[in-house]
């Protein structure tokens, strides 16, 4: 079962919000990547196993902030859906719901993973973006494409230059 959740704003920050704030590529990745640490971690330890997470960094109206989540149990997403909208990240509501989306290849843009898209942020496809490959191994998550997250082993620990006490 899929669980989409939305903010009032993006979550995680966007290239074209990169030039906007002068952060370089690596400081945008660094922070993306402390952002998916967050919250793949969160969602497993709280609500169950995932298949797949999909973080848009599209800019319209209907996908800015979206993050799609494949939870492997349908009672676990049940569960997110339920404790995610009394939530908050980052000084925002956090809007959930279950989505009937269950096949993300049909839903990624193509010409995005290619690095193609000449509709940029504002494609209606979905323009996720990608951790990167030391923060996906150690969470034990592989990557389909260009940024689509699925499960590739047992989740590890938070790492360790972010662990809370």
């Amino acid at each position: 079962a899929v669980v989409s959740t939305q903010s009032t704003g993006n979550l995680s920050l966007t290239p074209e919000m990169q030039r906007l704030g002068g952060l370089t590529e690596e400081a945008l990745q660094t922070h993306f990547d402390e952002f998916f640490e967050d919250i793949y971690v969160e969602l497993v330890d709280k609500y169950g196993p995932i298949e797949e997470l999909n973080i848009c960094e599209n800019l319209g109206d209907h996908l800015v902030g979206n993050i799609y989540v494949m939870f492997k149990r349908e009672e676990d997403a049940q569960k997110a859906v339920d404790g995610l909208n009394n939530r908050w990240y980052n000084g925002q509501p956090i809007y959930a719901e279950l989505s009937p989306v269950t096949d993300f290849r049909e839903a990624c843009c193509r010409q995005h993973e290619t690095s193609e898209c000449t509709r940029g942020g504002y494609c209606n496809f979905l323009h996720v973006k990608a951790a990167s490959r030391e923060m996906r191994h150690s969470l034990g998550v592989d990557t389909y494409g260009k940024g689509r997250h699925v499960a590739g082993g047992k989740r590890r620990d938070r790492s360790p230059r972010r662990r809370r006490h």
